[in-house]
């Protein structure tokens, strides 16, 4: 009799404690997904924080290492293996302008962090963009400087379109500022005066 009476307390003890663990476990692995969700990745580029306004062209270009037009030719989907911890997209582009990092009419393959896909930084085949890119960090990835400021659509003819965002961020620029089409040579005049190559 006293043995049973000694193993009830010892069930609720160990129910109790597994119940607490349990929970804990629950707020960690929530805290953990929390911490998981933010759209910048812990690997490689983190785009600069701040508002639109305080970056301007001058910041967008010094960052950059690669700064081009191009079409995406083509995308793939690279999974995590032995020799890439991480999953990653290759996106390939035909260059058309260059103003850094680049050569025109050349196949120019980026690796970028799946992460950042998932997220919505994404390309079909086909877009004609301009780009500032980072340069490749230690895994090879690379991504757009400042995220979408990095990013301006091209029109038909090859002239680089600017977004609201990509007006707020460079309305005193004296070339740009104001301007939602820029021929492609004004614009990469506009780069090199503001970072002091031209």
């Amino acid at each position: 009799m006293r043995g049973r009476n000694c193993f009830c307390p010892l069930v609720v003890v160990h129910v109790a404690l597994a119940s607490v663990l349990v929970g804990a476990q629950a707020q960690r692995l929530e805290r953990i997904a929390e911490l998981a969700l933010p759209i910048s990745p812990p690997i490689e580029h983190i785009a600069p924080i701040g508002s639109p306004a305080r970056y301007a062209l001058p910041q967008l270009a010094k960052a950059a290492g690669t700064i081009f037009s191009g079409t995406v030719t083509a995308i793939a989907r690279r999974p995590a293996n032995r020799g890439q911890s991480i999953e990653t997209v290759a996106i390939t582009f035909h260059v058309e302008n260059s103003i850094r990092g680049a050569t025109p009419s050349e196949d120019l393959t980026i690796s970028q962090w799946m992460g950042l896909w998932s997220a919505g930084q994404r390309y079909r085949v086909g877009d004609r963009l301009l780009l500032f890119l980072y340069p490749p960090g230690k895994l090879g990835l690379t991504s757009c400087v400042g995220g979408a400021l990095g990013r301006f659509n091209l029109d038909p003819g090859g002239g680089v379109v600017l977004s609201a965002q990509h007006l707020s961020a460079f309305r005193t620029d004296p070339v740009l500022g104001g301007r939602s089409h820029v021929r492609f040579r004004d614009f990469a005049w506009a780069v090199r005066q503001a970072t002091g190559e031209e």
